[in-house]
């Protein structure tokens, strides 16, 4: 008992304190051994390319799980590229020929399940036409013009590896095509 309005110490209260105490300072020990490090650029400079180099040459690279979701992220922005200048011709005043609007119309109406990372044989062909087209080359390489993607001309030049069935082993070089 103590002085004053003090009240009789709970010794499975006071057990329970100094173990949260002793974790408390374990955890601030542990932080302080953390490496931070802030990446400031602009948009589209490399800063998540260079965590995620980071996280595979020095960390325990990805899971598999981790692995068919970045396949799943190629195959959409390697869809929303294309649609990307499919919607850049009109603004840009170029004209596509009648089997690039029909291959247009694939592309669109892959635009919701591009996501799920599947790549129809449909869709692929589509997208193969297209880049192949003229009217798509000459829109592409006026890019600086509309907003796309710096991959978008990397991604489409690989459709034919791309549209491959892919496994994802545990390596350091990613996944590979069967």
């Amino acid at each position: 008992m103590g002085c004053a309005n003090s009240a009789p110490v709970d010794k499975d209260q006071d057990s329970k304190n100094r173990q949260i105490e002793k974790q408390l300072r374990a955890d601030a020990e542990k932080a302080m051994k953390e490496v931070k490090l802030l990446l400031l650029g602009a948009g589209e400079c490399g800063k998540s390319t260079i965590l995620k180099q980071m996280t595979i040459i020095h960390g325990k690279g990805y899971t598999e799980e981790e692995r068919k979701e970045y396949v799943a992220i190629i195959f959409a922005n390697t869809v929303q590229s294309m649609y990307t200048i499919i919607q850049a011709l009109e603004t840009l005043g170029i004209e596509a020929g009648d089997q690039a609007k029909a291959d247009a119309k694939i592309v669109s109406g892959y635009m919701k399940t591009a996501e799920e990372g599947e790549f129809p044989d449909e869709l692929v062909d589509s997208l193969k036409r297209l880049w192949a087209d003229q009217a798509i080359k000459d829109c592409f390489a006026r890019a600086k013009e509309y907003q796309l993607n710096d991959s978008a001309g990397y991604y489409l030049d690989s459709l034919d590896r791309l549209s491959t069935r892919v496994t994802c082993r545990p390596s350091k070089t990613s996944c590979a095509a069967e």
